[in-house]
């Protein structure tokens, strides 16, 4: 697997034909930083009345995948939240979301909302300050516009195909974001995640003490929507995960795209069952890390049983 040129970022069944002109992006990422910062707040607003002291919520965590992998009642809500809003804001505009579904229509004109209401759940329960909403608007197989609300520390990262990444915080002018300029992997910080079914857990957790001993340090966080977006802002060198799903990377890797970053994702219609690997490089790494993929076998995808 080659990562595609620095800053093109694309998809293994993206095409080359503009998606959307320039004050259409500035708009869908209008939208979206709207959509994302809205529901960060209702998550922000939630979280002590279901976790906190005294809080008397029913049913408020269930089980997906596994046991271990939790869904809150506050995810579903903040769904919901989103597609009340897309539906008053952008009618006629599909939504593809983590919790409710949804599907990427064929017409290449479509805009797809894709939402994860609440990446880094886990987090989000044992009261970790590392979950986030990840919103991107997606156009011909690719995302155009994104942004993703780190809720706990208020922050929003968001990004425009060809308009650049940018850190916002309240009170604070917009930061253009940019990879780190480093050129060893040997001194690489590496970001990644783990599934929940045990089979690809194992591989993954085979590979990662494979590519340890190769770089500086390997760091896991729990949120693949903010370790891409880590990438972007250099607090990470690089993220590799496998098996994730269209609503954790879309707008990630754009934003980590648009800000210098090597990116390779699977086809936007490629379900995290299949374990297709996700690279987001800073670009001084890039070759020698995809590099060291493939030599461990990092690359191969380690589809779920």
């Amino acid at each position: 697997m080659d990562l595609v040129p620095e800053s093109d970022f694309t998809s293994t069944a993206s095409n080359t034909t503009p998606t959307a002109d320039g004050a259409e992006i500035a708009e869908l990422r209008r939208v979206a930083v709207h959509l994302a910062e809205t529901a960060a707040a209702h998550v922000r607003e939630r979280r002590p009345q279901v976790f906190g002291p005294g809080a008397r919520e029913t049913d408020a965590v269930q089980s997906k995948s596994t046991p271990t992998d939790p869904v809150t009642i506050v995810d579903t809500e903040t769904e919901q939240l989103v597609r009340k809003l897309v539906a008053e804001l952008r009618p006629g505009d599909h939504v593809l979301g983590e919790e409710d579904g949804g599907t990427l229509a064929a017409d290449p004109d479509a805009v797809h909302w894709v939402v994860d209401p609440i990446d880094g759940t886990v987090n989000f329960v044992y009261g970790i300050p590392a979950y986030s909403v990840s919103v991107a608007a997606v156009r011909g197989g690719r995302s155009v516009a994104g942004a993703v609300a780190d809720v706990a520390h208020g922050v929003t990262y968001s990004a425009g195909l060809g308009q650049g990444a940018h850190r916002a915080a309240p009170g604070a002018a917009p930061i253009a974001l940019r990879c780190n300029d480093v050129e060893s992997a040997a001194m690489a910080l590496v970001a990644t995640g783990f599934a929940y079914g045990n089979a690809r857990r194992t591989r993954q957790g085979e590979l990662v003490a494979q590519v340890l001993p190769y770089v500086r340090d390997i760091r896991r966080i729990g949120s693949a929507a903010l370790d891409l977006c880590m990438v972007a802002e250099g607090r990470v060198d690089a993220h590799y995960e496998h098996g994730l799903n269209l609503w954790d990377w879309a707008a990630g890797a754009l934003i980590a795209a648009e800000a210098g970053a090597r990116v390779r994702v699977p086809a936007p219609d490629s379900p995290g069952a299949a374990g297709e690997l996700v690279v987001a490089a800073a670009p001084g790494i890039a070759d020698e890390l995809i590099g060291l993929f493939e030599r461990l076998d990092v690359t191969t995808p380690i589809p779920q049983p």
